[in-house]
């Protein structure tokens, strides 16, 4: 694998925080919400960010 320069790694460490910050928001959207398909709506978008996150993750190993 090719090593990334500073700038790829700035740029994946924002990406990195920016989904986990919407995988919790999200996350406490879906508490918050009062319909069933509502509430799923956010869980699923929580969860997208947070495989997003781990995925992101992948390139620093």
């Amino acid at each position: 694998m090719t090593s990334i320069n500073e700038m790829e790694l700035q740029t994946i460490r924002h990406l990195i925080m920016a989904n986990d910050t919407l995988s919790c928001k999200m996350a406490d959207y879906a508490q918050e919400a009062q319909t069933p398909e509502i509430k799923q709506y956010f869980q699923k978008a929580s969860q997208t960010a947070a495989e997003a996150k781990t995925k992101l993750l992948t390139f620093l190993k």
